[in-house]
């Protein structure tokens, strides 16, 4: 594998942001600044500059996307492997049970649907920026070259405490389901030899946790090739056996299941309850039907069915490590989701089919449910897919660990030790790092209270990357990929530049001064100034969909009772959240076309956008506080360690106006640009063999 850049590796980039690299048109609007020029009268002083710091972006325009320290040996199947694992996990065997009962009934088949639609939405942002920034990174790498370093730093913490808490928590679920099938005997000695009576600390420390992380440490560290066919193998065996659930549920489920009266409910209730025939009774499991707890039950199962389908953002801190990462990483995502969703449906069905749901049991409802129908050995089947899933859970909670750590450690904001890549090419400081502190935190603390946040991070990392596509759209000048040269096509590409110039130019006359007029009814292409006002819509549609979160979530009481200031505060939210959307909408976007785009541009993202943070204002307050002291921690290490150290810090130091906006890009000779193709094409056939190489 070859690393660093090489000549003609820019013109090769897919379409970034326009700070990755200027086009032509753009470095020919954009003097750069004489002595005489106004702009060299503008203060450098630290405050200025701190804040430049703090939003400089990431440039990859140096760099050649498909260079890679790490071995590209994956394929499209294996990506598939990993979302599938990593998001089918544990929660297919218990998840839908519990959320049967409680909230949907039967009708949780369709709270999946609803939650695989909102999952999806999530997923098609995160295939957008796989297909332009094939790199690793995941959502840290996206905020990077689009929002700026603070952001990024922000995002790729929080993801750090997501896989961190993930993988601990798996690690500990596998233990004790792998203890229940002994009877409870490991438990049982370690409660009697090592028990802990701490606040905080788990009741025992975990020794099988600790061991079954450092040995998946050990096979990721070995090589990503060995850990994929690993988790293929648990992957096939959990999808077997959840087959086997499904053709077992729709041959011994019956459909009276679905259509249970409410007459029968209150008799059921008043013998459960033991009330007096006279009373009048209420059933306390719903009316009965499909959706027994009413729609708004079902929406309020597929709020918890949503964090079902996190695990799928692990494909793409794999862009440095599969062949042809434009294709197959979008690829993978959204097939890992259809594939998940389809699991999760008919688990979902079978079960509520061969089972009245106000009878499942919420822990273990599967072995439950086969006892029911006298198919009791069945549990072993289920233990075995449930063992399974926690190990490809644990796989996907880990494999995008260390690669956060390593593109975060690479780009300066973490401990340079953790960029380290192994003679086989696999991270393995940051590998090893990672297995010790999560099993450390798996070896000594209760969880339970720590998972919930692990959503922060992941809701997070949906919204900004959402954001980011938004942002990223509307950009006046996107990269191309160079065409074969020829001087034909040379002069021919001249007189295009020449005329998206004039063209541009024009557009600059006439929207120099911002008007209704021009937010309305803007330019056919974008510009400088409609993307700034892009820039700007998103930032309010954020500030709105927060105030629409809390309003609903904290003053649900005001609205039910028809208060008329929260009629219209909720009102006003509304209508201004559409109308943002509808001036976002107005705005031209940038016509370069990737291997994948989000469809439904801006509305999709927009919907992501307020649905990832809708569930973030559920969270408690406690987790909240938590939280905070996490970033505490982050905030103290990025402005000790990371804000010095940036790599794109040292990058515009070397610049020669350290106060230019465009610090850390350089400006590239006319005659230069002609020249760039003839080395483009000396290095084309390497860049195309190097992105199908295996090690």
């Amino acid at each position: 594998m070859a690393g660093g850049s090489r000549p003609g590796g820019a013109s090769r980039l897919s379409p970034l942001s326009p700070h990755l690299q200027r086009s032509p048109a753009r470095r020919r609007r954009e003097p750069r600044p004489g002595p005489s020029s106004p702009f060299t009268m503008l203060p450098c002083g630290p405050a200025l500059t701190f804040v430049r710091c703090l939003v400089r972006k990431k440039n990859v325009g140096s760099e050649s996307l498909e260079d890679s320290k790490l071995c590209r040996c994956l394929s499209t199947v294996d990506l598939i492997a990993l979302g599938v694992g990593s998001t089918l996990g544990a929660g297919v065997y218990v998840l839908a049970g519990e959320v049967a009962k409680s909230d949907s009934g039967p009708s949780i088949v369709v709270s999946f649907l609803i939650a695989a639609l909102a999952s999806v939405m999530a997923g098609l942002c995160y295939a957008e920026f796989g297909a332009r920034v094939p790199k690793t990174g995941s959502a840290y790498l996206y905020t990077y070259v689009t929002v700026g370093e603070l952001w990024a730093f922000i995002t790729g913490w929080n993801l750090i405490l997501s896989y961190i808490i993930g993988t601990s928590s798996v690690a500990r679920a596998w233990s004790g389901t792998f203890d229940e099938l002994l009877g409870k005997q490991i438990g049982h000695f370690f409660r009697t030899y090592f028990k802990m009576n701490y606040s905080g600390l788990a009741e025992y420390p975990d020794f099988f946790a600790v061991f079954l992380i450092l040995l998946l440490s050990g096979l990721l560290s070995f090589g990503v090739k060995e850990s994929a066919w690993v988790n293929k193998i648990f992957t096939a065996i959990n999808i077997l056996v959840l087959l086997f659930v499904m053709i077992s549920g729709f041959v011994k489920g019956d459909a009276d299941n679905w259509k249970i009266s409410e007459e029968y409910l209150i008799n059921l209730t008043a013998i459960t309850e033991n009330f007096s025939p006279y009373e009048n009774v209420t059933s306390i499991y719903g009316s009965g039907g499909f959706m027994p707890y009413g729609f708004t039950g079902t929406l309020a199962g597929a709020a918890t069915c949503f964090y079902a389908f996190v695990g799928f953002d692990c494909i793409a801190t794999t862009g440095e490590e599969v062949k042809n990462p434009q294709k197959a990483i979008p690829i993978g995502i959204v097939v890992s989701l259809l594939v998940c969703f389809m699991a999760y449906f008919g688990v979902s069905a079978a079960l509520t089919l061969m089972m009245p749901y106000y009878i499942l049991d919420e822990k273990s409802p599967l072995p439950v449910a086969f006892a029911y129908v006298g198919w009791g050995p069945a549990k072993y089947v289920v233990a075995v897919g449930s063992l399974c899933a926690l190990s490809t859970s644990l796989l996907g909670s880990m494999f995008p660990l260390p690669r956060i750590l390593f593109a975060m450690a690479r780009d300066g904001l973490l401990f340079s030790f953790l960029a380290k890549v192994s003679k086989r090419q696999a991270p393995v400081s940051a590998t090893l790092t990672a297995g010790v502190i999560s099993a450390v935190m798996a070896f000594l603390f209760d969880l339970k209270a720590l998972v919930d946040m692990m959503s922060i991070g992941t809701l997070l990392a949906y919204s900004l990357v959402a954001t980011c596509v938004l942002i990223l759209r509307y950009q006046p000048s996107l990269t191309y990929e160079q065409p074969k040269y020829s001087p034909e096509k040379a002069a021919l590409a001249a007189s295009e530049r020449e005329s998206a110039v004039s063209e541009s130019q024009i557009n600059m006359i006439q929207e120099n001064h911002f008007s209704l007029q021009t937010l309305i009814n803007p330019s056919s292409l974008p510009t400088e100034q409609t993307a700034t006002t892009v820039n700007f819509l998103v930032g309010l549609l954020a500030f709105l969909v927060c105030g629409l979160s809390v309003l609903t979530t904290y003053g649900t009481h005001f609205i039910a009772n028809l208060e008329p200031w929260s009629i219209g505060l909720l009102a006003a939210l509304v209508v201004s959240f559409i109308l943002t959307l509808l001036l976002i909408q107005r705005q031209p976007q940038n016509q370069q076309k990737v291997a994948f785009m989000v469809p439904l541009l801006p509305f999709l993202p927009s919907f992501s956008i307020l649905v990832n943070i809708y569930l973030m204002v559920q969270l408690s307050r406690d987790t909240w506080i938590r939280f905070s002291f996490w970033m505490a921690l982050g905030f103290f290490i990025y402005f000790a360690y990371g804000i010095r150290h940036s790599i794109e810090g040292h990058r515009s130091d070397g610049d020669e106006d350290s106060c230019s906006e465009n610090s850390g890009l350089q400006e590239k000779n006319p005659v230069e640009e002609v020249d760039e193709p003839e080395n483009t094409n000396e290095s084309d056939q390497f860049l195309a063999h190097e992105r199908t190489s295996e090690c």
